[in-house]
């Protein structure tokens, strides 16, 4: 048995000249599984495991490491020409900084520390999607599946082009999966594009805005069909990274996160036409927009930013509404001081 899979792996592999590609999808699910399981260890306070790496004091990320691998990994293939054996271990340690880089995707999208909330999600999702076009690119000839001195197969382009395309429609509609499985299986992402959106998808702002009827069809569906499928999902990932951290709303972390997410809602209900208006109101002598964005404030303690200066019932709306956020909510955020104890 071992001497079919080494035959299959020369012929498949070896003799079909992909044998970097296959180092690099391995090093990229080695060095993912292997920094996802350090940090749980670290997270657990497990005692024979090393903890973060601290020199004088400054928590260095291990994105940092596969930025270093990924430089090696680069400029390595370039420097020797893509000549063997060397582009075999460069593109092992471009594997390997791929997987710790995005490993940390969400940190670098926020620009926060949020690797144990749920918007460090995103990090998954973002190497479930390499993983996935790595295989792609090693599973078939070679992209478009064009074979070099033949004629181009335009059809077959054309028909992989509107694929992406699709698969591009269904993630803009909140189907991750589908979208993302659709790059493989075509016949899912078309599902996905057909069907709604789901309610918090940029698809569902942009187009159901002004149709109720549609946005409530998806709120529907979204409560009936899609509760067992996200509880699903959230088993898979708390199996994969680890359960993200939950604090109680009235932690002052819970309330910054609340504040700042109820500032992007009122950015976006802002009426059209007014924000000429609110925004000369806002530099006068009620604070408002200024060069950092939402949230400049003025004498009074409203916030000029949501065009309530010069309209004293929108600003009483306006801290009837900041009361609310400050009062808390009885749900859990997922974010908290324990989400970076266990980073590396």
């Amino acid at each position: 048995m071992i001497s079919a899979l080494l035959d299959g792996y020369r012929h498949h592999i070896v003799d079909a000249h992909k044998q970097p590609l296959f180092l690099l999808l391995v090093g990229f699910i080695t060095s993912f599984a292997f920094i996802r399981f350090s940090t749980r260890m670290i997270r657990a306070q497990v005692r024979w495991w090393p903890g973060n790496i601290t020199p004088g004091g400054l928590h260095i990320h291990h994105m940092v490491f596969g930025l270093g691998f990924l430089l090696i990994g680069g400029i390595g293939t370039f420097a020797t020409d893509g000549g063997h054996p060397w582009i075999d271990w460069f593109g092992l340690s471009f594997g390997i900084g791929c997987g710790l880089v995005l490993d940390e995707f969400a940190l670098i999208l926020h620009l926060d520390d949020v690797y144990w909330s749920e918007q460090g999600r995103k990090s998954v999702d973002a190497v479930i999607l390499g993983i996935l076009l790595t295989a792609l690119l090693l599973t078939g000839y070679v992209p478009l599946g064009v074979v070099p001195g033949q004629d181009t197969r335009w059809g077959l382009v054309a028909v992989i082009g509107v694929n992406a395309l699709v698969c591009l429609v269904a993630l803009l509609k909140g189907k991750v999966w589908t979208g993302l499985l659709g790059i493989m299986v075509p016949g899912l992402s078309w599902i996905g594009a057909i069907r709604l959106a789901r309610p918090a998808s940029p698809w569902a702002r942009w187009r159901y805005t002004r149709r109720p009827r549609r946005m409530a069809r998806a709120n529907r569906r979204e409560r009936r069909l899609h509760a067992r499928t996200d509880r699903a999902r959230t088993w898979l990932f708390d199996l994969i990274a680890g359960a993200p951290d939950k604090v109680p709303a009235g932690h002052p972390k819970a309330h910054a996160v609340a504040e700042r997410m109820a500032a992007r809602a009122l950015a976006h209900r802002r009426r059209p036409g007014r924000g000429a208006a609110a925004a000369d109101r806002g530099h006068g002598a009620h604070g408002g927009y200024g060069p950092g964005g939402y949230g400049t404030h003025g004498p009074d303690g409203a916030q000029g930013g949501d065009g309530a200066g010069g309209d004293p019932a929108r600003r009483a709306r306006a801290q009837r509404r900041r009361r609310t956020v400050r009062a808390g909510r009885t749900r859990t955020t997922a974010t908290g001081p324990g989400r970076s104890a266990g980073r590396r």
